[in-house]
């Protein structure tokens, strides 16, 4: 396997939802960040999450389970997360698990914003 890169999260508040970009690769000590960053946004009642994948190398198991670890919760509040700009590895990861059935991944941003308002 390549060099690691560690991963880093860039959140902003963006005209009515809450964008978040994920860079480097998320394994199972790195899917902390992330789960931190999606629990403050929940907690701060962010409900309408924006995930730009684009410089997302890679996911584990770890890192996926924090995405189905909250999207009932936000799913309850009539909220949700629309992913976008997926590489074709990490969307073959969720592929893999039938996420892509459950979750919302579309290839551009301009339609995963279209699609937090659907």
């Amino acid at each position: 396997m390549g060099n690691f890169v560690p991963v880093e999260v860039l959140q902003n508040q963006v005209n009515g939802y809450f964008r978040i970009v994920i860079r480097g690769q998320v394994d199972a000590s790195s899917a902390i960040i992330l789960e931190k960053v999606i629990k403050d946004a929940y907690d701060a009642k962010r409900f309408r999450i924006l995930i730009d994948c684009s410089d997302l190398e890679y996911i584990s198991s770890a890192g996926l389970g924090v995405f189905i670890s909250f999207l009932e919760d936000f799913r309850e509040v009539d909220g949700n997360f629309v992913f976008c700009n997926m590489q074709k590895n990490v969307f073959d990861t969720f592929q893999i698990l039938g996420l892509h059935q459950i979750m919302d991944i579309l290839p551009s941003e301009n339609e995963a914003i279209a699609a937090l308002y659907g």
